[in-house]
């Protein structure tokens, strides 16, 4: 079955080839330098693809298996914006509005004065619990009538809408059992069906990776302490964790999944004539509802919308590149990767690595790589 993207080369799209070598000749040496085993890359502009490349090792134990065009990556936070999507999907349909509380679809949410936080405070990060859900019990990942009383019981750190601080799991948690209470649908179900099956991305984007595609993903890993050796992670690469599609950290797919996907945002909510949700939806959900205000986990503003972050006009940003326009917007996985698409170019992008690094070589690298693609555009429309 053919991609959703046509693949076509990157000079007839616009892109410098020689600025594109050079981003794939420093992909290379990051993997030389032990930064991470294996990447994969993709570059996509007007609905198609104009670069799509693997690097390194995608598993290096007990034996090494290289990265292949058909691997799958662990998205990390990139997760948050596909089950975002079905949160849009939903509100588009009438099932919700981001003004809803939390607590006229789930009453139990209000326990421990959250009976007023919106949604739109959630997928904000102003919701007042960002330390909440980082260590769900085990049981909870497949009863979800555990999870839902787990989620109702987080308990408030400062007052909500007083403050901006990433939820790093809490707001997606609160999102995924959200969908289940209006859908009556397992969310990782509802995200398949309505997100990614009509996009044309199954099989190439996952929220609960099914076991019979783990042997495709890529091992998660961290620098040992030295930095001289890659060291395996246990629960990302466990089997039930995987499957049990944490809606804030634990999708799978291939870089070009993703860049087709960001086509679709930024294309106004449409791909290949597929619409999964309206222009004015698209409008709504990339703007900046959180100004200039420092996000207080992040060290700086984040201009966040109601999933993506955008760009903004700051000096520096989060993984998008300095040189972006103020409109860009996507979203990053811890230490390993970034996801995004530039509304005044049509281009986007996704860099995903199987390593979890830390900063400050993690955010440098980052600006490094997404600065390296809009140099590489020769055309501004």
């Amino acid at each position: 079955m053919p991609f959703a993207l046509e693949t076509a080369e990157p000079s007839s799209l616009g892109f410098r080839v020689d600025t594109l070598n050079r981003l794939g000749r420093i992909i290379e040496g990051h993997i030389r330098e032990n930064r991470y085993p294996g990447a994969q890359i993709a570059l996509a502009r007007h609905g198609k693809l104009a670069l799509y490349k693997s690097f390194g090792e995608a598993r290096i134990e007990p034996n090494a298996a290289p990265a292949t065009d058909d691997t799958l990556w662990l998205l990390y936070s990139n997760t948050k914006v596909v089950t975002a999507a079905a949160i849009w999907v939903l509100v588009e349909e009438g099932a919700l509005t981001f003004h809803d509380r939390i607590s006229e679809h789930i009453p139990d949410f209000a326990r421990h004065g959250k009976g007023e936080i919106t949604l739109l405070q959630v997928l904000t990060h102003q919701a007042g619990f960002p330390g909440a859900g980082m260590a769900l019990p085990r049981s909870s990942w497949e009863d979800h009538d555990e999870l839902r009383d787990q989620i109702c019981d987080f308990t408030l750190e400062w007052t909500p809408g007083s403050r901006l601080e990433y939820h790093r799991l809490a707001a997606h948690w609160v999102a995924a059992v959200l969908i289940e209470a209006v859908t009556k649908t397992d969310f990782r179900d509802f995200i398949h069906q309505r997100v990614i099956k009509p996009l044309g991305l199954e099989g190439e984007l996952y929220v609960g990776l099914p076991e019979r595609e783990n042997g495709r993903a890529a091992d998660m890993h961290g620098p040992s302490e030295d930095g001289r050796k890659q060291l395996r992670f246990a629960q990302e690469n466990d089997a039930a964790w995987r499957r049990a599609g944490v809606p804030g950290a634990g999708g799978f797919a291939t870089a070009r999944a993703m860049v087709a996907f960001y086509q679709a945002l930024v294309q106004g909510g449409t791909l290949n004539g597929t619409r999964l949700v309206s222009p004015r939806m698209m409008q709504y959900v990339t703007r900046n509802y959180t100004g200039d205000r420092v996000d207080h986990f992040m060290g700086m503003p984040m201009h966040r919308g109601l999933g993506p972050h955008s760009r903004g006009l700051t000096p520096n940003i989060r993984g998008l590149g300095s040189l972006a326009s103020p409109a860009t917007f996507g979203h990053g996985g811890v230490g390993s990767s970034y996801c995004w698409a530039d509304p005044e170019t049509g281009v986007s992008f996704a860099y995903i690595t199987n390593s979890r690094v830390p900063d400050p070589w993690h955010s440098r690298r980052l600006d490094i790589v997404s600065s390296h693609v809009h140099a590489a555009i020769e055309d501004i429309e």
